[in-house]
C-alpha cells in the first residue's frame, strides 16, 4: 500500500493508472477504523482495479469542538489495517491540503430540505461540512465509484443528491451496515462507550427490528412515540426516532406500495452520541 499525503502527489499517480484504464474505487473514511469500514474496502476490491481510502478527520462537519477534540484517532493501527484487506493507496492529508489559503471549497447547492431534518435539526450545519470534504476528495481522486456505508443513511441521500445535481461522474455504492455480534451498528464512537452501556446499546438494534414489525399494524406517528419510550432506558437519551420516506428523508402519515420507508435513530448513550436505521419496507 502506498501512503500519500499531498494532493499533487496523488494526482500524478492516480492519473498515471486512468492512462492504463484502471478503475478507481474510493472509500472516504475520518480513520479510527473497524470493520464497517474495512466491508466498504472489501465491495470497492471486488468492483475494480484500485481501491483508494482516505483520512482525514473534517473539522467543516463537526458541530462542537468538544467532539472534534475527542474523535478518536489511530492512525497506525488503521495503516496496518487498510494494508491487511488490500487497500492499494492511502490518502492522508493535512487541513491545509484539503482547504488550502485561497481556494473555495463551499458548495453552493439547495439540498431540498434532505440537510434539515434528523440530523440536520440537531446538528446544523452539519451536512454542509460533509458535502464540502467529499466533493473536494472527489475533485483530487476523481473516482469511479464512491463506496459508502447505510449506517449513516441521510449523509448517503445527500452525497447521492450532490452527485446527481453536480454531474459528478462518479457512482455511489451503498453498502450494508455492519453490526456488531449484539447488532450494535458499528462506528468509531463506540470506543469511547463505558462498556455497560456498550452492551446495553443493543436497545437500538432492538427497537428498530420492532418498528419494522409495527409497520404493519401501526402509524408511523405511533411507532415514533413507541419507539422514543423503547430507547428511554437509563443512560440513554433518545435524541429523535423517525419514519421517513427513503428517498425524501421527509416523514409520511401511511404505508404507501411504492414508497420505501426507512427508520431512523439517534440515541445519546451516556455521553456518546450513536446513530442507527432500517429499512421498513
Amino acid at each position: 500500500m502506498l501512503l500519500f499525503k499531498k494532493e499533487s502527489d496523488l494526482r500524478i499517480y492516480l492519473q498515471q493508472k486512468k492512462e492504463k484504464k484502471a478503475l478507481i474505487g474510493f472509500v472516504p473514511t475520518m480513520g479510527a477504523l473497524h470493520n464497517g469500514h474495512l466491508s466498504l474496502i472489501r465491495e470497492a476490491r471486488r468492483e475494480t482495479d484500485m481501491v483508494v481510502c482516505s483520512i482525514f478527520v473534517n473539522p467543516t462537519q463537526f458541530n462542537e469542538q468538544k467532539d472534534l477534540d475527542t474523535y478518536p484517532r489511530t492512525p497506525h493501527k488503521d495503516i496496518e489495517l487498510l494494508s491487511r484487506v488490500g487497500c492499494d493507496v492511502l490518502f492522508m492529508p493535512g487541513a491545509d491540503e484539503i482547504y488550502p489559503p485561497g481556494l473555495n471549497t463551499r458548495i453552493d447547492l439547495d439540498f431540498k430540505s434532505l440537510d434539515k431534518v434528523m440530523e440536520g435539526a440537531f446538528r446544523p450545519g452539519h451536512f454542509e461540512g460533509v458535502a464540502q470534504v467529499v466533493k473536494r476528495l472527489l475533485d483530487i481522486v476523481e473516482p469511479d465509484g464512491l463506496y459508502m456505508g447505510q449506517k449513516d443513511f441521510q449523509q448517503l441521500t445527500i452525497i447521492g443528491y450532490m452527485i446527481d445535481q453536480l454531474g459528478i461522474p462518479t457512482k455511489l455504492v451503498s453498502c450494508p451496515i455492519i453490526r456488531e455480534e449484539n447488532g450494535l451498528a458499528m462506528s468509531s464512537r463506540n470506543v469511547r462507550l463505558e462498556k455497560g452501556l456498550r452492551k446495553r446499546a443493543v436497545v437500538i438494534y432492538q427497537t428498530l427490528l420492532q418498528a419494522k414489525d409495527w409497520i404493519q399494524e401501526m402509524s408511523p406517528r405511533e411507532i415514533e412515540e413507541k419507539a422514543l419510550k423503547a430507547l428511554a432506558i437509563p443512560g440513554f437519551r433518545p435524541e429523535y426516532f423517525k419514519v421517513v420516506d427513503a428517498r425524501t428523508l421527509q416523514e409520511v402519515d401511511q404505508l404507501e406500495k411504492d414508497h420505501p420507508l426507512v427508520a431512523c435513530a439517534a440515541v445519546w448513550a451516556g455521553e456518546v452520541r450513536l446513530i442507527d436505521n432500517m429499512f421498513l419496507s
